[in-house]
């Protein structure tokens, strides 16, 4: 009786998989000078991660600052939303008398 096998080699699926999980990030700086002047500087960085893998760590590392995360509303917070749909509405409503002119 034979023994079957199976490859042992990952596919392109796992990975792809382990790569949206763990994340790869390819940080590239490239200066060209000649005589002490710089021709050309590229600065690069490739980050290649899942959404929520990129959130969990880039705030750990400064990448992502609390500012562009929405903000939490405070105590009159049912207030400041009232008036910013209110406010909202009104600039749709300019948009769309602009719209209709043109």
């Amino acid at each position: 009786m034979a023994v079957e096998r199976t490859p042992s080699g990952s596919s392109l699926i796992d990975v792809l998989d382990r790569v949206l999980d763990k994340g790869i990030v390819i940080d590239a700086w490239v200066r060209v000078s000649l005589v002490g002047i710089d021709l050309v500087t590229v600065e690069a960085r490739v980050v290649v991660a899942s959404i929520d893998t990129y959130l969990k760590y880039s705030e750990a590392v400064g990448i992502t600052g609390p500012v562009s995360r929405p903000r939490e509303l405070g105590a009159g917070g049912a207030d400041e939303l009232e008036r910013m749909q209110r406010e909202n509405a009104e600039l749709r409503r300019q948009l769309e008398q602009r719209n209709k002119k043109d």
